[in-house]
């Protein structure tokens, strides 16, 4: 059986735009959605343990990361103009 994925919101303020444009090829590859620093991603144990590293390795002394575990039941609310997130068929991590 392979790993079961959870529901992350990782998000980052990071000062320096060569940290910050690594910070975001990074998480990008584990992102379903997201708006500037803040990405919702799906993990397995060993890639949250990847991202942790790799962020923890990029990461200046005045930077900030979170990496939030999320309930994938909990209801989607949107304020504004924003627009429901596509469930996509297939979820490609690469």
């Amino acid at each position: 059986m392979p790993p079961q994925r959870q529901l992350y919101l990782a998000a980052y303020d990071i000062a320096c735009d060569r940290r910050r444009a690594g910070a975001l090829k990074r998480l990008r590859g584990y992102a379903t959605g997201g708006q500037k620093s803040v990405h919702e991603v799906w993990l397995t144990p060993a890639e949250k343990r990847e991202v942790l590293a790799d962020m923890g390795l990029l990461l200046g002394t005045d930077d900030r990361f979170a990496l939030l575990r999320l309930d994938p039941r909990a209801r989607t609310l949107l304020r504004g103009r924003a627009q429901a997130p596509a469930e996509p068929a297939l979820f490609y991590v690469g």
